[in-house]
């Protein structure tokens, strides 16, 4: 019996003790002598079983070994051995006392080599470290890969390779998915209905209706009905309920655009309906909650316009939480001549016309010139030489830009936006013979703006 008790602590790595705290003695089995690294005629005192412990590990295996002897409690913890030859073993030590005589009392216990479970366990930690790892590397790879799926199906209608271009779609992959007031700013021209109908799109309401409204093209008389709808009778004219645009995007998105354009008063119908998330038609009565997301764009400077006391601050500050900023086609570099190719295809196919395409000269001819009109002037110059062309190859002669001495000196000149713009919408007034309705239509901006820019001084029409 003894032999195979012997032979079950090997095969276990587990040896047995006894220790008689009256008298100090201890008593060890043939596997804790291997254990500890003793040899088996070795007299073991608490001392020698200090001296295998681990320094970092003494001072505590000590105390518990103190409070056991004193207060006659379990023993049940775990630590390192520090071996001659310098390796460590991992042991638990597990000990019970017995009372032997009135008085007198030992510890009878077990000691476990763990040093491989330890191992196995470090092994496996290591293991799973590492698949957390590439769990996460692939997690982000997959978020990388989706939102690459994304720009491809989500931005179809919207074309060009630029950096600056790809920043402004990576913002519109984050913001899109939010339910937040989205702001949308740029040139005119820029594509900022694109962006909103993107952001649309990538949105959980993107099943819903987008609903959009040109705060600049529609009357100041008639915006708040447009918006808010209104009660039969509530005007001249009214002669039956109308829905506003509120509610016919209840549940998707609305987009304000030219929100710079929108009258005062009615900014601060706006603003409540932000705040409050409920409308009032015109001409009733009755409040009518809605459940829309609002996306705005303007070509202005909305700050500049506060400070002019044309915009309200506190509707500002409530638009500008998610913004949005468009560069311009000058600074899209090669997206000129992709976007150029782009709407020479599409016109060519639309109208049934045999593939064209632009010389080197016509090319250069494109990136040389500064867009005041930036995408949406590009699309009526390429279209207009597919038509002026006759051959399958349109020559820099086809290419007709809106320029002039005074515009293209302008390019080699050190001046600020504003002033370069002004130069654009007088040069336009030039053209057209100072007809400020028709400037406002071909240029895409607020009428109310031009004759602000004439009353300033800003702008000659004598």
């Amino acid at each position: 019996s003894e032999a195979y008790l012997a032979e079950a602590q090997r095969l276990s790595h587990t040896g047995s003790f006894g220790w008689d705290v009256s008298s100090g003695e201890i008593h060890w089995s043939r596997e804790t002598f291997r254990v500890f690294a003793y040899e088996p005629t070795a007299k073991i005192t608490i001392e020698q079983i200090m001296q295998r412990t681990h320094p970092e590990d003494r001072s505590t295996v000590q105390h518990l070994i103190d409070c056991a002897a004193r207060e006659r409690q379990e023993l049940d913890f775990e630590h390192r051995l520090l071996l001659p030859d310098g390796s460590i073993k991992h042991v638990q030590v597990v000990g019970y006392p017995s009372e032997k005589e009135p008085g007198s009392f030992e510890f009878v216990g077990a000691v476990t080599d763990i040093t491989e479970r330890r191992a196995a366990e470090a092994d496996l930690k290591r293991a799973l470290d590492e698949i957390k790892t590439l769990r996460d590397q692939l997690y982000k790879e997959n978020i990388a890969l989706r939102e690459e799926i994304d720009k491809t199906s989500l931005f179809k209608e919207i074309v060009g390779e630029s950096p600056a271009l790809q920043a402004v779609l990576t913002r519109v992959a984050k913001v899109a998915p939010t339910d937040s007031t989205v702001l949308i700013t740029g040139e005119t021209g820029t594509g900022k209905e694109l962006i909103a109908r993107a952001i649309h799109r990538r949105s959980r309401r993107s099943s819903r209706a987008f609903v959009s409204v040109n705060c600049a093209a529609t009357p100041a008389a008639l915006i708040a009905s447009e918006l808010f709808g209104h009660e039969k009778g509530s005007f001249t004219g009214a002669v039956t309920r109308r829905i506003g645009k509120f509610e016919e995007g209840d549940k998707g998105t609305l987009f304000l655009d030219e929100i710079g354009e929108l009258d005062i008063n009615q900014q601060a119908k706006l603003l409540r309906v932000l705040q409050e998330r409920e409308i009032t038609r015109v001409g009733g009565n009755a409040i009518t909650k809605i459940d829309v997301r609002i996306v705005v764009a303007t070509h202005k400077n909305l700050l500049e316009e506060v400070r002019n006391k044309n915009f309200r601050e506190d509707l500002y500050y409530r638009l500008i939480g998610l913004p949005i900023q468009l560069p311009p086609l000058r600074e899209r570099g090669n997206d000129i001549l992709i976007l150029a190719k782009h709407f020479i295809d599409g016109f060519c196919k639309e109208n049934k016309i045999s593939k064209k395409t632009l010389s080197p000269e016509a090319q250069q001819r494109l990136l040389q010139y500064p867009f005041p009109g930036n995408v949406r002037e590009l699309k009526s110059v390429v279209e207009l030489a597919v038509v002026m062309a006759d051959e399958d190859l349109i020559q820099s002669e086809h290419i007709t830009l809106n320029t002039s001495a005074s515009i293209a000196d302008l390019l080699n000149k050190e001046i600020t936006l504003k002033e370069f713009e002004v130069q654009i919408i007088q040069h336009y007034l030039d053209k057209y013979e100072k007809d400020v309705l028709l400037v406002a239509k071909k240029l895409d901006v607020g009428k109310s703006t031009l004759y602000r820019m004439i009353q300033n001084g800003e702008l000659k029409i004598k």
